[in-house]
């Protein structure tokens, strides 16, 4: 793993994450703010990723779904309230409320689909 800045990553990470908080902003429940939202947090792990380190995209599909399946078990310890954070809007937001395996069965498919993506049309990974 090497530090190297990817640009096509960077732009793809901010993209998605504008679209991230216009979900949060603007919607308040339903399939896009849950299950669409979390399929494309674990892409935005992705892409984040892979915008400042060099590693085999199989290496960061495996890294962005242990961060994004360690958050969404933080929830089930309730780490929130353990952190005395319940409250605070923003961490609410990042850290997820509430355990769902919906949000797992999300967050695998977002990374296998950026995965199959990447190696496919972008890195030529194909092996």
């Amino acid at each position: 793993m090497t530090l190297k800045f990817n640009p096509l990553f960077t732009l793809l990470t901010f993209t998605l994450l504008i679209i991230e908080i216009a979900i949060a902003y603007f919607l308040k429940d339903g399939f896009i703010r849950f299950t669409v939202g979390d399929f494309l947090a674990s892409i935005l792990v992705y892409c984040a990723i892979k915008s400042i380190f060099k590693m085999k995209a199989i290496q960061i599909a495996i890294t962005a779904l242990i961060i994004s399946f360690t958050i969404e078990f933080a929830q089930l310890i309730n780490l929130l309230d353990f952190l005395n954070l319940r409250t605070n809007k923003l961490a609410s937001i990042i850290l997820g409320s509430h355990f769902s395996i919906e949000d797992l069965i999300a967050y695998a498919l977002g990374i296998i689909t950026i995965y199959f993506i990447d190696i496919t049309y972008i890195s030529n990974e194909n092996h």
